[in-house]
């Protein structure tokens, strides 16, 4: 079996679910950390800053700092950094690991003619912001979602993810966004760059076939899913897109690389 010199590793449904840890999870990043291979937590997820998901990933014991983090909040600083000057005005609706990476990007947070409307989850969101960020975007505001996930699990079940928010904005400003989180391919690319690795030499995990594994057939990875999490086996046979591998947790898969 080939042999990866990288890997993207989603977290919800792949290393924890809810508060807890999966079984295997934490061997298997020691496993990454012991032989120097290098890997980034990759998550859609843009309300906690990389220093927030580390301490949550170290109280389930499993290994992490804020650098082996990479959000979606991230990456739309990043695309956002490599088209607007310092001081550019943007609309957000998210939380703080969003405000906190576009105010560290150089970008002005304002609701009074904002070149970018900028939308993350948000369990605050209210009309009032539905109407501040169509009304921008109509005006001619660039808008972009850092990420469409329908649905977010949470230890009470699927909440509503990200993209009701951002499907509530579209329809109301009559303007599909720009999404910049999985399975779009930017997130990956910057991922990448990050990271270090070739393409080839580089495997996404995760749970999810409409996100991570999605993710890895637009930009060229291969890809595993683990039956931890969102989908099924049953489900990947009839995707649109199908896994490279799949295994049932991470422990499984640390198991076939040890043979």
């Amino acid at each position: 079996m080939k042999q990866y010199k990288g890997y993207l590793l989603d977290l919800d449904g792949t290393i924890y679910r809810g508060k807890t840890a999966i079984p295997g999870a934490a061997e298997f990043v020691r496993h990454l950390k012991e032989r120097e291979i290098p890997f980034l937590y990759l998550t859609n997820n843009s309300a906690a800053a990389p220093e927030v998901v580390a301490q949550r990933l170290r109280a389930m014991g499993i290994e992490a700092e804020a650098s082996d983090v990479y959000t979606s909040s991230m990456a739309t600083a990043h695309y956002l950094s490599e088209r607007a000057e310092q001081g550019t005005g943007v609309y957000m609706i998210g939380e703080e690991g969003l405000h906190e990476q576009l105010v560290q990007a150089g970008f002005l947070i304002t609701d009074e003619a904002p070149q970018y409307v900028v939308v993350g989850i948000d369990r605050s969101f209210t009309y009032e912001k539905l109407v501040v960020a169509a009304r921008a975007i109509r005006a001619g505001a660039v808008f972009i979602a850092t990420n469409a996930d329908a649905a977010l699990p949470t230890d009470g079940g699927l909440y509503p993810g990200n993209g009701s928010l951002v499907a509530a904005v579209s329809v109301a400003s009559a303007t599909k966004p720009i999404v910049i989180g999985k399975p779009e391919p930017i997130i990956v690319r910057y991922a990448l760059e990050r990271l270090g690795t070739d393409l080839q030499e580089t495997l996404i995990v995760g749970d999810n076939l409409s996100t991570d594994i999605e993710a890895g057939a637009n930009t060229g990875l291969d890809s595993l899913l683990v039956l931890t999490g969102y989908s099924k086996r049953e489900n990947a046979a009839n995707h649109r897109v199908q896994p490279i591998y799949i295994a049932e947790d991470l422990m499984d898969w640390l198991s076939r690389l040890s043979l």
